[in-house]
C-alpha cells in the first residue's frame, strides 16, 4: 500500500466517522425532541402539582385545627367525668352513712 492509497484510506474513515457521528447526533436530536404540545402539558402537570400540593397544606392545616379542638374538648370531658366520678363517689358514701345511721335508728328504737 503506496502513500496515497494510505491518505485515501484514512479519508474515508474519517469521513465515515464523521457520518457515524452527524447521524448519531441527529438522532440523539430527533428523540430528545420536545414539541410545544409537551411544554404545555407539562405545564399543565406541574400547575396541577402545585394545586395538590396546596391543597394538601390546607388539608394538613385543617386537620391540625381539627386535633387541637378535639384534643381539647377531650380534655374537658376527662375532667367532667372526673367530677362526675368523685361526686357519684361522694354520694355514695353519703347513702352508705345514711343507711348506717338509718339501722342505728331503727335497731335503737
Amino acid at each position: 500500500m503506496d502513500r496515497s492509497e494510505l491518505v485515501i484510506a484514512t479519508a474515508i474513515l474519517l469521513f465515515g466517522a464523521f457520518l457515524l457521528g452527524f447521524l448519531t447526533h441527529w438522532l440523539v436530536s430527533r428523540l430528545s425532541h420536545v414539541s410545544k404540545s409537551d411544554l404545555s402539558e407539562l405545564e399543565a402537570m406541574a400547575e396541577a402539582l402545585h394545586d395538590a400540593e396546596e391543597a394538601r397544606d390546607a388539608a394538613l392545616a385543617e386537620r391540625i385545627a381539627v386535633e387541637t379542638r378535639l384534643g381539647a374538648q377531650l380534655t374537658q370531658a376527662e375532667a367532667e367525668l372526673r367530677a362526675a366520678m368523685d361526686g357519684l363517689r361522694e354520694a355514695r358514701h353519703d347513702s352508705e352513712a345514711l343507711r348506717a345511721e338509718l339501722r342505728r335508728a331503727g335497731h335503737a328504737g
